[in-house]
């Protein structure tokens, strides 16, 4: 398994502050690997592994901590001295009202605090009341292309088209590139689904009709990179002969996103620089549900592409919204404080047509922030300031 460096270098300056590390990201994606390896850094540095405190909270042994008051308890016995802890809470949001133990260890202990969860919704509600301004919050994903090429061992002058359709069709999940064959990739990638489907969205939910929650997340699954409609899920559902209204669809829908399994990309309105409330677009954070969840419907790979470019800005720490134009649409706005960089994603400019429809989405934007073009041809098409670049080039660029 690799060093997540991208994730380290981020996290090492908080290392031994008071504030809350908060690591959040869907089940599997390598959030207890990373705090492993931060734990590792710091027995590196000389710390004393009796003042190492880590908690599973899937792990049965800790099956007892179903409060906050258990986990007040138990940690308060393991602390014998006024020498500064290392807590390590792994998927927290097993244990009810975390969130008080958690504002009390950071108040009357010498700690630094770590903790993870599988939550969209994570840090909302009482945490975000408890820990308001007292937190760092990074988000997990799993593997990124060029991590992907880094456990492979495949090297910038190595890389094929056919890794990166390999990624396409079976995404980043690190457990993944453990499995010897593509059936057991399948099986893998089939229960991972199932454990999300019933631990992060029926039971955190309360969800009892299956059959709704299965098709909406098909339908989600094959429309990825989509303008999102409630009502065409309406008349998805109409189509099969079942009826759903769009406020119910509306709460599955913040079911399925909580758990990790998808994100939004709202609208930017660019000439007004305001977000817009009306067509989202979802992504799914790893495209090997995809892939399993393809009923025969063959997902263009021009959206599977979309959706690998929209999870690899939110891996470079962009907030990634879908650009509103006068006359049309940016696939995406990256942004990053000030920092503003605007994306068109297309498989091939295949004729001149193509060329002029792509670049040509920059013509309502006036500002002089930086303007790319990607796609999967070698050809470099840059014109008139905008940046043409191949998608994989793109990929692994450090």
């Amino acid at each position: 398994m690799i060093i997540r460096e991208h994730y380290l270098k981020k996290l090492r300056p908080f290392y031994d502050s008071d504030l809350i590390k908060v690591l959040i990201g869907i089940r599997r994606s390598g959030k207890s690997v990373l705090m492993n390896q931060i734990m590792d850094e710091l027995k590196n540095k000389g710390v004393d592994l009796s003042k190492i405190i880590y908690i599973n909270f899937e792990d049965l042994e800790y099956s007892f901590i179903e409060n906050e008051m258990d986990l007040h308890n138990f940690v308060k016995e393991k602390i014998n001295s006024d020498e500064k802890y290392y807590l390590f809470f792994d998927e927290i949001q097993n244990v009810d009202k975390f969130e008080k133990a958690i504002n009390s260890f950071r108040a009357t202990l010498n700690c630094s605090i770590f903790i993870t969860g599988s939550n969209g919704k994570l840090l909302s509600g009482e945490l975000a009341t408890y820990l308001s301004g007292r937190y760092v919050s990074f988000k997990v994903l799993p593997f990124s292309f060029s991590e992907m090429c880094e456990v492979r061992g495949i090297t910038k002058d190595s890389v094929r088209e056919t890794d990166f359709l390999d990624y396409l069709n079976y995404g980043g999940m690190p457990q993944r590139f453990l499995m010897k064959s593509e059936e057991e990739t399948k099986v893998y990638l089939r229960d991972l689904y199932n454990s999300i489907v019933l631990k992060d969205i029926m039971q955190r939910g309360n969800i009892k009709d299956v059959d709704i929650l299965n098709r909406i997340i098909e339908y989600m699954v094959l429309n990825t990179s989509q303008t999102f409609s409630a009502t065409s899920i309406s008349n998805y559902f109409k189509s099969v002969n079942r009826s759903i209204s769009t406020d119910t669809i509306y709460q599955y829908l913040d079911h399925i996103t909580s758990s990790l399994i998808l994100n939004k990309a709202v609208r930017y309105d660019i000439r007004g620089k305001r977000i817009l409330t009306r067509s989202d677009k979802y992504y799914l954070t790893d495209l090997g549900f995809a892939k399993i969840n393809n009923t025969g419907y063959k997902t263009e790979i021009g959206a599977l592409i979309e959706n690998v470019i929209f999870n690899e800005l939110i891996f470079r720490g962009y907030e990634v919204y879908v650009g509103k134009t006068r006359t049309g649409e940016v696939d995406f706005i990256a942004m990053n404080g000030d920092e503003r960089h605007y994306y068109q994603i297309a498989y091939l400019l295949s004729d001149e047509d193509v060329v002029k429809r792509e670049f040509g989405a920059y013509d309502g934007v006036k500002d002089n922030f930086p303007k790319y073009v990607l796609s999967m041809d070698r050809f470099d098409f840059s014109r008139e300031g905008i940046k043409h670049l191949n998608i994989i080039d793109f990929l692994l660029i450090k």
